[in-house]
């Protein structure tokens, strides 16, 4: 295993347990101690975990917002911004959404297509049942109620047996530095598959997540081919004009 991903791994478990020893780590991924020592320094350098007597924890509680308090927040411009993208989405177009509260926004918008559509968002499963041109593949694995979606370390794998043509991307925050960052790393880790996978990449972000950066990074900002957002801060603007960055905004 690689070790960028046995990293994501790795940082997932301990988020998931609030804390490992490193004999528990070493048994779960099958390498050395040293190794494993080597691993929980770098995690431990990037600030979300602290070192404990033989092993490591969780430096700071998770705090994602749960899913229903965030659905309603900015609800119009996510209407606007996931109308905004399905005008990107043409009959036949194998396509991945994303967990998130404006991807979802998106059923409504290209329910009358006939499309084959990835996805690990629960909610936009849903809504999208009762549309037999739409056919769903679910990423599976378990479902994180903190956002409304699968999760599972399998599906960054799974990801790479699909040719998605186009991918739509939520963020819980994005910087110039960081890139766009998740809070989940699970979540990042299909995100970044998805995006490496994807013939092309739309991020739908409203003017709330500019500027702010969550635990884990899963793509640069220059990897995202359309930015798709109500508005967004100067800075943010010259960035996409020098690095070729489509930016669409919704129509009012």
């Amino acid at each position: 295993m690689l070790k960028i991903k046995r990293l994501d791994k790795i940082k997932a478990y301990i988020n998931e347990h609030g804390s490992a020893s490193l004999d528990e780590l070493v048994k779960e991924f099958g390498v050395s101690k040293n190794t494993i020592r080597r691993d929980v320094q770098t995690l431990i350098e990037g600030g979300a975990f602290k070192k404990v007597y033989g092993g490591v924890e969780v430096n700071k509680p998770n705090t994602t917002v749960p899913f229903d308090d965030r659905k309603v927040h900015n609800i119009e411009s996510k209407q606007k911004i996931g109308k905004a993208a399905a005008e990107f989405v043409e009959n036949g177009d194998i396509i991945f959404i994303d967990s998130g509260t404006t991807t979802v926004e998106m059923v409504d918008y290209i329910k009358d297509k006939e499309l084959t559509i990835i996805t690990n968002n629960i909610a936009f499963i849903f809504r999208a049942f009762p549309y037999n041109n739409l056919s769903i593949f679910s990423t599976g694995g378990m479902m994180e109620r903190r956002t409304n979606s699968f999760t599972s370390a399998d599906n960054d794998e799974i990801i790479t047996t699909y040719n998605i043509k186009k991918a739509f991307l939520a963020t819980t925050g994005l910087t110039i530095k960081n890139g766009v960052t998740n809070s989940l790393p699970l979540e990042s880790s299909l995100k970044k598959s998805v995006v490496e996978r994807s013939t092309e990449t739309f991020l739908l972000a409203d003017y709330s997540k500019f500027g702010k950066s969550s635990l884990t990074t899963y793509s640069e900002l220059n990897e995202i081919d359309f930015l798709v957002t109500d508005n967004m801060p100067e800075a943010f603007y010259t960035y996409t004009q020098e690095n070729g960055i489509n930016v669409v905004y919704p129509e009012n």
